[in-house]
């Protein structure tokens, strides 16, 4: 079949790595791409918020299997566009992905689905919001409720922290993400990602991960897009996860339906456990970033095989199955991320790496420059390994981050550390 990817980072490099390796992929193409997924894949330059590009480009490439990687164009709608082109789509409509797209929507189905979370307030102006953290007192949490490149979400240890992200939401920031602000208590505990595809009645988890946001060692820093990700993550044991599913995941998909809104796609549920209990941090529509890259390097060309289920309707009838081992990615970004940073530095040495079922780097952001290989963002590469114990998938990845020439860029030298 051929197979569409939308999406231009290390999420969508692993995508496609596993999409390609399933027998029953004749055609792969991915929109943009980057310079790594151009070594395995056809790039096509469409605009992929745009529904109408993409169903113009599927009929005339007759795609047959659309594959949506981030947020934005899910909650412009390009899902509802390609599903009302008679083309099969793996993603949530723009109605479903709300569940992103709007902090306070995942909470008004918390409330009504009775799924443990956070206690919350929503403002549209900066006065009361204000006046609602100076009587909370910190720490609290600040959130954009629109999209934000993941960076809309402040974790305010003093109240003064606080007040200065409440301004910086309502002074535009974050565009109209910021329009409006949910604002919520400060959970306690350890957080783990999970993983559940759904077709809108039927559940299937398919993996669980931790991924480390801060730009520095021992969680120290700027909260990122993630700086390195290990999967399975040891705090989520079968117990929890069945906890999770019973209270949390099973509720939320009931009352989308319930709502006539089904979702189906991928479900990330953010968790955070103490004490034995999870409860819900947020969701997203889509795959996490880099939790792609150790999920896809775990589940291999039986990735496409799930996705298919899921857009077909019959996961019921699927299971995932699992290698009993570990996968641990790490982020090479450049110097400056989260803040500022340059683009166009040369990255040597990737040629050298292997290329295998258990070893790969994932380009986030690259570009090929004149035969060579540069940075062109934030986030770069996500050096990635499997091992028969997580130590020894982290003492490959950082291998290979050692064999990597690129003195612009920098990372954490401690991705795993929780679970080690």
């Amino acid at each position: 079949m051929n197979i569409l990817i939308l999406g231009s980072g290390g999420r969508e490099h692993a995508l496609a790595w596993a999409v390609k390796q399933n027998p029953k992929t004749d055609r792969l193409i991915v929109a943009p791409g980057n310079a790594g997924i151009a070594q395995l894949a056809e790039c096509a330059d469409i605009d992929i918020l745009d529904g109408s590009a993409v169903v113009a480009f599927c009929a005339a490439n007759a795609v047959d299997f659309v594959i949506i990687g981030p947020e934005a164009p899910l909650a412009a709608g390009v899902a509802d566009a390609t599903r009302a082109a008679g083309l099969l789509t793996f993603g949530p409509s723009a109605e479903a992905a709300k569940l992103e797209a709007s902090k306070a929507f995942t909470k008004e189905i918390c409330d009504a689905c009775a799924a443990p979370t956070a206690a919350w307030a929503r403002f549209t102006q900066s006065a009361p919001a204000r006046a609602y953290v100076q009587a909370q007192g910190a720490p609290i949490v600040v959130k954009a409720d629109g999209l934000a490149a993941g960076k809309g979400v402040i974790v305010a240890m003093t109240v003064t922290e606080a007040l200065a992200a409440i301004d910086d939401m309502f002074g535009g920031e974050f565009g109209t993400a910021g329009a409006e602000v949910v604002i919520e208590e400060f959970m306690t505990g350890e957080e783990a990602s999970f993983f559940i595809l759904t077709d809108g009645v039927n559940a299937l988890p398919i993996g669980t991960a931790q991924d480390h946001k801060r730009a520095g060692e021992g969680d120290s820093g700027p909260n990122t897009g993630g700086m390195g990700a290990y999967s399975p993550a040891p705090v989520l044991t079968p117990a929890l996860q069945s906890q999770a599913m019973e209270q949390i995941v099973l509720p939320t998909i009931a009352e989308m339906a319930r709502r006539g809104t089904p979702y189906s796609g991928v479900l990330y549920a953010g968790l955070m456990i103490e004490n034995g209990q999870c409860r819900l941090v947020e969701y997203n529509a889509r795959f996490g970033d880099p939790e792609t890259q150790v999920l896809m390097m775990r589940l291999g060309a039986q990735a496409l095989d799930l996705l298919l289920a899921c857009a077909e309707g019959r996961l019921d009838q699927t299971r995932a199955h699992w290698a009993d081992d570990h996968a641990l990615t790490v982020v090479m970004a450049a110097q400056g991320y989260p803040g500022a940073y340059a683009r166009g530095s040369a990255i040597r040495g990737l040629e050298a790496l292997p290329e295998s079922s258990s070893q790969m780097v994932f380009h986030a952001g690259t570009t090929l420059t004149d035969g060579q290989i540069t940075a062109s963002g934030g986030r770069v590469l996500n050096v990635t390994a499997r091992g028969a114990t997580l130590a020894e998938a982290q003492a490959r990845a950082y291998a290979m981050v050692d064999a990597i020439d690129w003195p612009e860029g920098f990372c954490r030298r401690d991705i795993g550390w929780r679970a080690l």
